[in-house]
């Protein structure tokens, strides 16, 4: 049994109908951006629910689903095949109407329709809120961090991140080689819109000159003028990584360009790194956060976000969850700079 941490149930079944009378039937959705891994984790929630004797329905298409009763009913079959693919078979949407009070209620009353008493979303900060709204209404959910770009602050890793991650690293290789041919500056800018912790590894794992995140300030000349010192020094290509928070990677390829004389092109690697079969790492770590969830609803227990900590896995109300802030580390920052060349 994994570790629990503030254990609080918004809901306790068992005390509600009784010892005998447990859970029995709950539904799954993915919602927001996908990330590699979530089929993983749709897999260990449906197969984990049935060996406990429950029936699950997958909810097509997130909370937009969830609203026009996309739900189907899944079995051990539904989810053969599926743990190696990336994005997710349940498809995702953003909803609008689901940040309305008006559309949370129409969601319950589906629940209540169809005979949900659980569900699991697989999303980022977005998705958490919107289950937060649902279990404010009686709902028991639960959430699982999904999301490439690591930053929900409440868990040390986000299913997705490490693909995501070795994505880009491959990508930024294969850069380097046309960068290395040409003489030439590549700037690479990497997904991370809110969060600087994919810019921040592949940097340091492909040996990047330098690393623009929207959490340490940056000075253009100071980069341009340490390029002039390396390529004195022998140096002749260099690659640059900038999180997509920070943006404007074409215009600071440009005036890298323009003060230091060497070529320089941008390259923006965009959605691809949403794709590709998902790591060893986030398929273990999805299976054990779905497996964790229904074990939470087999309890009673809603209103909750599965986090890793210490690599032990734990869980937290919704609402602290989502109050919390993720700090950047620096640290790993400076000492990219130090071992930069």
């Amino acid at each position: 049994m994994y570790k629990v941490v503030k254990c609080i149930c918004i809901k306790n079944l068992r005390e509600a109908k009784g010892e005998s009378e447990m859970i029995k039937k709950i539904a799954v959705l993915t919602s927001g951006g996908d990330a590699p891994g979530m089929n993983a984790a749709v897999r260990a929630v449906v197969r984990t629910a049935i060996s406990k004797g429950m029936e699950v329905y997958g909810v097509r298409r997130g909370y937009v689903g969830l609203l026009t009763g996309d739900i189907f009913q899944m079995d051990e079959r539904s989810v053969t095949d599926i743990i190696h693919r990336g994005g997710t078979i349940l498809y995702t949407a953003r909803c609008s109407e689901f940040r309305t009070d008006e559309g949370v209620s129409k969601a319950r009353a589906k629940c209540e329709e169809l005979g949900i008493e659980g569900l699991v979303v697989i999303g980022g900060d977005g998705s958490f809120r919107g289950a937060a709204d649902l279990s404010a209404k009686g709902m028991l959910c639960i959430g699982i961090p999904g999301t490439i770009d690591n930053d929900i602050a409440c868990t040390d890793y986000t299913i997705g991140f490490d693909t995501a991650m070795n994505t880009a690293m491959e990508l930024v290789d294969k850069l380097r080689d046309t960068s290395q041919s040409h003489d030439r500056i590549s700037v690479v800018e990497v997904m991370g819109r809110g969060a600087g912790h994919i810019a921040v590894n592949t940097g340091i794992a492909c040996g990047a000159t330098d690393i623009i995140t929207q959490e340490v300030p940056y000075d253009i000349n100071a980069i341009a003028n340490t390029m002039l010192e390396k390529k004195a020094k022998g140096k002749e290509n260099f690659v640059v990584i900038v999180a997509e928070g920070v943006g404007h990677s074409v215009e600071i390829a440009k005036e890298l360009e323009l003060r230091t004389g060497i070529e320089a092109r941008a390259t923006i690697l965009g959605h691809v790194q949403r794709g590709g079969n998902p790591t060893l790492r986030d398929r273990v770590e999805a299976t054990k956060m779905g497996n964790y969830a229904v074990e939470l609803l087999e309890q009673g227990i809603g209103n909750r976000v599965v986090a890793l900590k210490d690599n032990q896995l734990v869980d937290y109300d919704i609402q602290d969850a989502l109050a919390m802030k993720k700090p950047y580390d620096e640290k790993l920052h400076r000492m990219a700079e130090t071992i930069a060349f």
